[in-house]
């Protein structure tokens, strides 16, 4: 935790911007290396009071979460799926180590919600730290949803197929054999699918797709109609390559169009900002 924290607490300190504020933060930190009882009270009555800035909550909630208090579970899932990627890499952090049943079922319904693919990078890492009973449905869920030409969020689509390969659940192979017929995703796949046991198996049945989704290949033996016909090999490069940028900006399609009162439903997850 000891790295994860100094990066949050140099992060919130240039975002603060009143002697107010500097004496709000050094209090918090005071309260982080006492680490008491009556401190972590004190830090969990932060997180429902009224007006009290983002950064004060991220960092009461971060402390809290790490400790194993289950009090920052609601603010650390709001951070999760919040749209600046820091505060969500923050969030999943925490998550991980609060050790709340609950954490599983809302990181799969935020990874899983199409109105909010955009920020899905990080619930779906967390799934793959978990190794929860979710796990593995949702990403494949996320991984299918995604395998569509130019997506501009093939980094969502990578991180589930890392995961699967992580999780070395079998019944992500008929999702990740599909991932290998994609350019971004192909080698990340095939290893993935190499540590379930069944890189035989992609080159047997995956390789004629692989080949078909780039085209047909015009060798010395191809007539001049299909050297003609042939298109240009670096189109599909191009298709989707600036497009992929606005996941790392925290943007849907159109500069940012995911809605940010959506839902994770049967969780307890509020998405309101």
């Amino acid at each position: 935790m000891e790295e994860e924290f100094h990066e949050l607490t140099d992060r919130v300190r240039a975002e603060l911007r009143s002697p107010q504020d500097l004496v709000a933060y050094e209090r918090l930190l005071g309260l982080a290396r006492k680490n008491t009882p009556a401190g972590r009270e004190e830090l969990a009555r932060m997180l429902v009071a009224v007006e009290r800035p983002l950064w004060a909550r991220e960092i009461a909630a971060f402390i809290l979460g790490c400790a194993g208090d289950k009090r920052a579970f609601e603010t650390l899932v709001l951070l999760l799926n919040y749209r600046e990627p820091v505060r969500c890499a923050t969030a999943a952090h925490a998550l991980g180590r609060l050790g709340d049943p609950r954490t599983a079922r809302a990181a799969a319904a935020l990874a899983t919600n199409p109105l909010r693919t955009a920020y899905a990078l990080h619930p779906v890492r967390l799934l793959a730290e978990l190794r929860a009973p979710q796990s593995v449905p949702a990403l494949i869920a996320t991984l299918e949803r995604l395998l569509t030409p130019h997506n501009p969020y093939w980094r969502v689509a990578l991180a589930c197929v890392e995961g699967l390969g992580a999780l070395g659940d079998r019944r992500a192979v008929p999702s990740l054999t599909a991932a290998v017929g994609h350019p971004r995703l192909a080698a990340a796949a095939a290893a993935s699918l190499a540590r379930l046991g069944v890189h035989e198996e992609v080159q047997a049945d995956a390789g004629p797709q692989v080949q078909a989704d780039a085209g047909p290949q015009v060798g010395a033996d191809a007539g001049p109609q299909a050297k003609e016909a042939a298109p240009d090999a670096t189109g599909e490069g191009r298709g989707d390559g600036g497009r992929g940028q606005g996941q790392e900006r925290g943007e849907g399609p159109g500069g940012g169009s995911g809605s940010d009162s959506g839902s994770a439903s049967g969780s307890g997850v509020s998405g309101r900002r």
